[in-house]
């Protein structure tokens, strides 16, 4: 179904001439994103509010290699570095999950610990993986608002792909004590969901 949203953004002479020659990437909940020239995406969005927390977050972690760099920012817009490669769920469903791939994405949740996030957790949507299977973050959302102490989300998507237990079973050979907390906190969820289900 097509949405029907209307944007609105005060670009800057920079910005209003990379956006003359955009290229529509995408739209989701918060926002459009285009490709512009540079190796830049432009997202614009639909609240003041919800653009001032990506951009806080994007310069909060522009030290991370898991993250796009930010150029620039206004009211309603982030100018940030354009991530290629294909989302999460369906890179495994064409190629398959491997161990270094599982290995890049328990790296990517260390670092999440690393940078301090309240959220150790992310969506399989909001996960690139580019060339040689390094992982990146396109989308990062309420990472020191909400609490999460464990990949919920990301565990959720990989078991809808069938690849869960093969995800643990990688990250118990470099970590078994942080695959054992997870294994027991994603049993414990399903299991709570399990029990409302049959009240």
């Amino acid at each position: 179904m097509a949405r029907t949203y209307a944007y609105s953004a005060d670009f800057d002479k920079e910005v209003e001439n990379l956006f003359r020659e955009a290229e529509f990437l995408g739209e989701g909940h918060n926002g459009i994103v285009y490709e512009v020239p540079g190796n830049k995406a432009l997202k614009i969005f639909l609240e003041k509010k919800i653009c001032k927390e990506e951009a806080d977050i994007l310069e909060r972690v522009r030290k991370s290699k898991y993250f796009p760099k930010i150029y620039k920012r206004g009211d309603y817009y982030i100018l940030r570095e354009k991530v290629g490669g294909t989302r999460l769920d369906h890179y495994i469903e064409q190629y398959g999950l491997t161990e270094k791939l599982s290995y890049n994405l328990y790296k990517l949740l260390k670092e999440f610990e690393e940078l301090r996030f309240t959220k150790l957790d992310i969506r399989c949507r909001d996960v690139y993986v580019e060339e040689n299977e390094r992982v990146m973050v396109i989308d990062p959302k309420q990472c020191y608002k909400r609490k999460v102490s464990y990949p919920r989300h990301l565990m959720k998507g990989l078991k809808g792909i069938n690849v869960l237990n093969q995800f643990l079973f990688y990250v118990e050979s470099f970590d078994e004590k942080t695959a054992l907390e997870w294994e027991k906190k994603i049993n414990q969820y399903y299991y709570k969901e399990n029990s409302r289900e049959i009240i």
